[in-house]
């Protein structure tokens, strides 16, 4: 079992940036892939972006490419993802996900077995 918990989220600017947080609880963080989810209201959640146990392998949903960084630190049992060039369609309820299979990358939601309760991101134009 592991426990999940964002932060960092907040209301900014369109072009602003904000840098989300993930702290996970357990001694096994380093086992799971690791991935943030978002969900816009009225829309299904979609992936955002993913990272490998080791920290060396990533991908992003093309809407965000080249604008988010996600990155993890072992050592602090968390994972983080950087908002640059924010958009109003960027607003949404951010989730943090661990898979614990931890063989790949994925991004299907369902593959992810523990979730974050989430935190709000409001881009305004």
């Amino acid at each position: 079992q592991v426990q999940l918990v964002e932060s960092g989220g907040g209301l900014v600017q369109a072009g602003g940036s904000l840098r989300l947080s993930c702290a996970a609880s357990g001694r096994i963080f380093s086992r799971y892939t690791m991935g943030w989810f978002r969900q816009a209201p009225m829309k299904e959640r979609e992936f955002v972006a993913a990272i490998s146990r080791s920290g060396g392998e990533n991908t992003y949903a093309d809407s965000v490419k080249g604008r988010f960084t996600i990155s993890r630190d072992t050592a602090k049992n968390s994972v983080y993802l950087q908002m640059n060039s924010l958009k109003p369609e960027d607003t949404a309820v951010y989730y943090c996900a661990a898979d614990p299979s931890g063989s790949s990358i994925s991004r299907r939601s369902y593959e992810y077995d523990y979730w974050g309760q989430g935190t709000q991101v409001t881009v305004s134009s």
